[in-house]
């Protein structure tokens, strides 16, 4: 992750990024039980190899594969990642869980875990922040894995991200973003899905797709404010018991909110606030009986000032 940088200097570069309130100190706690420190450190070397492993030997080979294998292997490596952290995985199934073609996939974000684990069931092209293309060695990676980059400190670009995702999703591809902006601890209320990106489903005539991502002891997976990463990884593998739920929800066809609403609302903002319903678990046409829910997300275009560090 890059160094966070002062409040002060994001207010300077940007207006609209969003604000979590999410901090390290508050958040980032684990009082469960925890493992002893030579099993988690052997947990820490099967994580970091297995990643590793996937970046180095997975990258170019994978991409040469026609896409029902390439999904697979994906899959397959995606679902290694939290396993080899400590992490158990259950993925409820839903006759409506696989789609083909292009679409768009939304999910609230907790940790660096969402990211695998949004991967094992519905493999795609990763939205990040341009800065992570400039990165030594994993920004070139992350571009070879077909990674969007997509400018945030520029109000501007806006249009041509929305574009450049709408492009990729009317080619077929299946397109993941985290629309809250920033990483939320999991407990109590999340953030707000951003619309924007939701204007580019819109315009590709795509479905989108939300996933909900529920953690037990979300406090030792939370990855918000400045925690550094390295402290992120030994609180994840010194927790025991460790669970998380991927929950693939109907998907939300964007040409029910194209235009504008009666109210003239942007579609848009519709579709956002849909979607985080959805994950929230408020829309119960979407959410299966008896879910747990870790947190509510609703859409705004209001401009919010940034907080120190966002990870997203």
């Amino acid at each position: 992750m890059s160094a966070p940088r002062p409040a002060a200097s994001f207010a300077a570069t940007s207006a609209w990024l969003p604000v979590a309130p999410c901090t390290p100190h508050a958040c980032a706690r684990h009082t469960g039980p925890v493992r002893a420190p030579l099993p988690a450190v052997l947990r820490l070397l099967a994580g970091c190899a297995w990643t590793l492993l996937g970046v180095a030997c997975g990258v170019l080979p994978v991409r040469l594969l026609p896409k029902a294998p390439h999904d697979r292997l994906v899959r397959w490596w995606a679902r290694g990642v939290p396993r080899a952290f400590g992490v158990r995985v259950t993925v409820p199934v839903h006759p409506y869980a696989h789609g083909t073609g292009g679409e768009l996939v939304v999910a609230n974000h907790v940790s660096w875990l969402d990211i695998p684990l949004v991967a094992s069931v519905l493999p795609g092209r990763m939205l990040a922040k341009s800065e992570v293309g400039r990165w030594p060695l994993l920004g070139p990676l992350a571009g070879l894995g077909g990674t969007l980059f997509i400018d945030r400190d520029r109000l501007r670009a806006l249009p041509g991200a929305v574009d450049t995702v709408a492009g990729a999703l009317r080619s077929g591809s299946r397109v993941v973003a985290f629309p809250e902006g920033s990483t939320w601890c999991g407990r109590g209320s999340g953030g707000v899905f951003r619309p924007a990106v939701f204007q580019a489903a819109i315009d590709a005539e795509v479905s989108v797709r939300p996933v909900r991502i529920t953690y037990r002891a979300p406090g030792a997976v939370a990855f918000v404010g400045d925690d550094p990463l390295a402290a992120s990884l030994w609180r994840v593998v010194r927790a025991a018991g460790l669970t998380a739920e991927v929950d693939v929800l109907a998907p939300i066809p964007a040409g029910d909110h194209a235009g504008t609403s009666a109210s003239g609302e942007p579609g848009r903002r519709g579709l956002a606030r849909t979607a985080g319903a959805a994950v929230a678990g408020t829309d119960r046409t979407t959410t299966a009986p008896g879910t747990v829910l870790a947190q509510t997300a609703v859409a705004s275009d209001r401009p919010n000032r940034p907080a120190a560090s966002v990870h997203h």
